[in-house]
C-alpha cells in the first residue's frame, strides 16, 4: 500500500528494497541508530533527514521516523542547553547566559552566539546516542535470540524425555 501511494511513487524501486520495512538484526539496529542520531541534530525535517538515510543505508524506515521523536517540543529545550552545556565544556570555553525558546528571535539573533559550543554538543549526543542505541539493540536481539534457541532445546528434550 505504501509503494502504491500516488505521493510516493516518484521514489520508484527505493521503497522496493526489504530491509527498509522488514524487522532484522540489522535494519532494526540501523533504523534506531539513525532515528537517534537524527533526534540529537535539531534541524527542521528531522523525520524526512532520518527517512532519507534510512532508504540510503537500507535499514528499517519505520524504525528510523518513530525514534526521532524522541526528541519533541517537550523534551528539545532541556535537550539544546544541556548540548550547549556540553559543547561549551568541551570546547573549554565558559558558557554564557543560555535561555532557549523557539522562537524566530530566538533562531535568527541568539543563536549566532552560541552555535559553536551547541554544534559541537548536538554532535556529540548525535554519534554517542546512535553508536548507544546500534549496539543495545544488537544486543537485546542477541539475548532474544539466546532465550529463544534456549526454549527451543528445552522443549526439544523434553519432547525426547516422553
Amino acid at each position: 500500500m505504501i509503494r502504491e501511494h500516488r505521493n510516493l511513487r516518484v521514489l520508484g524501486d527505493i521503497l522496493h528494497d526489504p530491509n527498509i520495512f522488514h524487522l532484522t538484526k540489522r535494519s532494526a539496529a540501523g533504523g534506531v541508530s539513525l532515528g537517534l542520531f537524527w533526534a540529537c541534530i535539531p534541524v527542521p525535517g528531522q523525520m524526512l533527514l532520518s527517512a532519507i538515510t534510512a532508504i540510503f543505508f537500507k535499514v528499517n524506515l519505520p524504525l528510523s521516523v518513530v525514534t526521532v521523536w524522541i526528541t519533541n517540543p517537550i523534551t528539545i529545550p532541556p535537550y539544546i542547553f544541556i548540548a550547549y552545556k556540553t559543547g561549551a565544556w568541551l570546547l573549554n570555553i565558559p558558557p554564557g547566559a543560555f535561555q532557549f525558546e523557539m522562537s524566530l528571535h530566538w533562531f535568527t539573533e541568539e543563536l549566532m552566539g552560541v552555535w559553536q559550543p551547541l554544534l559541537l554538543g548536538c554532535l556529540t549526543y548525535a554519534i554517542l546516542s546512535a553508536v548507544t542505541g546500534y549496539l543495545v539493540i544488537r544486543g537485546l536481539w542477541r539475548i532474544t535470540a539466546v532465550f529463544k534457541w534456549q526454549a527451543r532445546k528445552t522443549k526439544q528434550s523434553n519432547n525426547k524425555k516422553s
